[in-house]
């Protein structure tokens, strides 16, 4: 390999990472925002316990991608991603973002009660976890993952 190829390498990950953080961090917060309304504290808190909770969620959902995404690269990864094995990276990262937050949306709701649904909140069938964060995991993450291939496609189409 030579340093130029290498200096790509690098660059190509380099150019996929931050286009995925820019959208999972814009995508989180954007959903946080809008599905506050389906939570108790939309009613009960006040316009400061509203901004803490949405900038608290957002920093945990940007932690949380941030852990699945590394997990999946080092479990199912190749040294060309996102060129190579991206279906395999992107199905990990949304698989293992959908299991956390199952088991993470249950726990906070049911055993500890740090937070609890509104009325209108949809409820999955027979789990009583939010259809909200759910759907808010199975699309962000695939999202992130696709606009950092496209990052990558687009920075190789000016080299």
């Amino acid at each position: 390999m030579t340093a130029t190829s290498e200096n790509r390498g690098r660059d190509v990950w380099l150019a996929a990472v931050r286009r995925y953080f820019l959208v999972i961090g814009g995508g989180n917060l954007a959903w946080e925002i809008a599905h506050l309304p389906l939570y108790t504290l939309w009613s009960t808190g006040t316009l400061r316990e509203k901004v803490v909770a949405v900038m608290h969620c957002t920093a945990g959902d940007v932690a949380i991608a941030s852990v699945v995404l590394l997990l999946s690269l080092a479990l199912v990864g190749a040294p060309g991603w996102p060129r190579e094995r991206f279906v395999i990276v992107a199905t990990t990262a949304t698989l293992a973002g959908l299991g956390y937050t199952a088991y993470s949306e249950w726990v906070n709701t049911e055993v500890l009660k740090n937070w609890a649904y509104g009325d209108l909140m949809p409820r999955l069938p027979g789990t009583g976890i939010g259809l909200s964060p759910m759907l808010q995991w199975a699309l962000l993450p695939p999202l992130a993952l696709w606009s950092a291939r496209m990052a990558v496609r687009s920075s190789s189409d000016k080299g």
